[in-house]
């Protein structure tokens, strides 16, 4: 498929998207624009991966065959009164966006459009993204084919019934947050016995990859995995008791029930 790719802005998420679309070669720098209402951003976008670049939505949407939608979500309706009259039914809309449902943005339309739900994290940047994709009934095989391509570009893509869509944020569109809280206090427990600030967030950080890629990798439990790391009377094994006393599974499950209940909110908000 030849088609023409456009973002509606171009902040970090849609940056990392274009990234990783223009170094996997899926897509020919020159048709890929951006557009975004200062030109800071833009003339940033266009130096590093030598894409078009506009001030005019009106302009991305004539252009473009898959448009990106990488606004916050109360510019949404902003953005499609502006561009709902330069859109037909062949495009492919894709949103990225908590609370911004498949039936939104066709009833914003006020017609029937090929329409993908997605949830990117953060991770994207570094091309280790984790992404969740919900399609509409309209679009083809091969342009579901196509849209997985892209995002997976960048990191992983999983395709998700659009009904689990406000569970997302919880599980990895917010998480890499609650990760970074866990490499700080790790980080911060070094430094109390003496260890290098900078030594110490490596140490953490690492930890932390590796982890997730032994899960990854080796398709085994995390339970069987932490298992074979607490020997029995250890130190780790300490640690686990000292953890479970103190609630961390709980209150991790906790804070994900929260993050869901606010993504649900802003979905009926909209």
């Amino acid at each position: 498929m030849n088609k023409k790719i456009g973002f509606i802005g171009c902040g970090n998420m849609a940056q990392a998207i274009i990234g990783g679309i223009v170094n996997s070669k899926i897509v020919s720098n020159k048709d890929i624009i951006a557009s975004n209402p200062t030109n800071s951003k833009l003339e940033v976008v266009k130096e590093k991966y030598s894409i078009l670049t506009t001030n005019s939505n009106v302009d991305v949407a004539k252009f473009s065959d898959v448009i990106f939608l990488s606004v916050k979500p109360n510019k949404y309706k902003c953005v499609i009164d502006e561009i709902k009259d330069f859109v037909n039914e062949d495009d492919i809309i894709v949103t990225i966006a908590a609370g911004i449902d498949i039936n939104f943005i066709q009833n914003s339309f006020g017609k029937d459009l090929k329409v993908v739900r997605t949830m990117p994290n953060t991770p994207s940047l570094v091309g280790e993204g984790m992404s969740a994709i919900s399609f509409n009934d309209l679009l083809l095989n091969h342009e579901k084919e196509y849209i997985l391509r892209l995002f997976e570009s960048f990191g992983k893509a999983e395709v998700i019934d659009e009904s689990l869509m406000d569970v997302i944020p919880s599980i990895s569109g917010s998480s890499p947050a609650y990760v970074y809280l866990m490499i700080e206090a790790l980080a911060d427990g070094g430094v109390l016995r003496g260890i290098p600030r900078d030594k110490a967030y490596k140490l953490a950080a690492q930890a932390v990859l590796g982890a997730a890629k032994m899960v990854i990798q080796t398709n085994e439990h995390p339970g069987s995995l932490k298992d074979k790391v607490c020997s029995p009377g250890g130190t780790t094994i300490e640690a686990i008791y000292e953890l479970e006393r103190n609630g961390f599974r709980s209150s991790i499950i906790s804070a994900m029930e929260a993050c869901t209940k606010k993504a649900i909110s802003m979905s009926k908000n909209k």
